[in-house]
């Protein structure tokens, strides 16, 4: 086990942080694969669940961006899932799309009314759901979505690899940099040192949880010199946060 975050760095997957992560609810195998592809594709980071109650377990262990969640499932339907998301505070803006064979347009009022945010019928348009994906990411998640995002007085350039704070430049490591982008996505969020292990170093990788705290302490002395208060909250026994402005 390696004892320090400096020899831990070249473990890491650079791309960790800024990848949007999709969770596919589908027990059908053909086309979870079908989905897998295309959402790779896109850009997306990928995890797969076959049946309802797996998918809840999914997300409480990692909250997705967004969801592709059919209705008919083994265990738990599609339905049920989605009304318990929009039961919760913590997954109440999870984004969500259902995909189905019910084409019925109560079927589609319901779904709607259960708080999907978009809902297709089987078979579909590869073309026509990840265009829609983009949609709802760009409409719920723009922070996903766009190379520049502020939060409060902190502006991330990703395309330039760049941040300000009241229009200070900003010099943050690449660890330090991914962090930031991730509070950014989830504003006011509380993250455990765990989830940001998962995002920010990857699942794959192992990694000491104390690990978190000193990237924190590093991110949190750089923002510190632009003035203000300090952004990132400190939730004790659950994790951190970035205040949403």
């Amino acid at each position: 086990m390696l004892s320090t975050p400096e020899l831990e760095r070249p473990a890491m997957r650079p791309a960790a942080a800024t990848k949007p992560y999709a969770l596919i609810v589908e027990d059908e195998p053909a086309l979870v694969e079908l989905l897998r592809y295309n959402l790779i594709k896109e850009g997306y980071e990928v995890a797969i669940a076959t049946d309802g109650e797996e998918a809840l377990l999914t997300i409480e262990e990692r909250q997705p961006d967004i969801v592709l969640l059919d209705w008919m499932l083994p265990k738990l339907a599609g339905i049920e899932v989605a009304r318990r998301l929009r039961s919760k505070a913590t997954t109440r803006n999870l984004p969500i799309i259902m995909l189905t064979a019910r084409a019925e347009e109560t079927d589609r009022i319901r779904g709607l009314d259960v708080g999907a945010d978009d809902y297709m019928t089987k078979p579909f348009s590869m073309s026509e759901l990840t265009a829609r994906i983009r949609a709802v990411m760009r409409r719920i998640r723009p922070a996903l979505a766009e190379d520049v995002v502020v939060v409060g007085d902190i502006s991330i350039d990703r395309a330039a690899h760049r941040v300000t704070r009241n229009q200070v430049e900003i010099h943050l490591g690449p660890t330090e940099f991914r962090l930031l982008d991730y509070f950014i996505q989830h504003p006011g969020r509380v993250f455990s040192r765990e989830q940001l292990l998962d995002a920010v170093w990857g699942s794959d990788v192992y990694v000491e949880t104390r690990t978190v705290d000193v990237h924190i302490g590093r991110l949190r002395k750089a923002l510190s010199k632009a003035g203000g208060e300090d952004p990132i909250r400190t939730v004790r026994s659950a994790g951190y946060a970035l205040n949403a402005g």
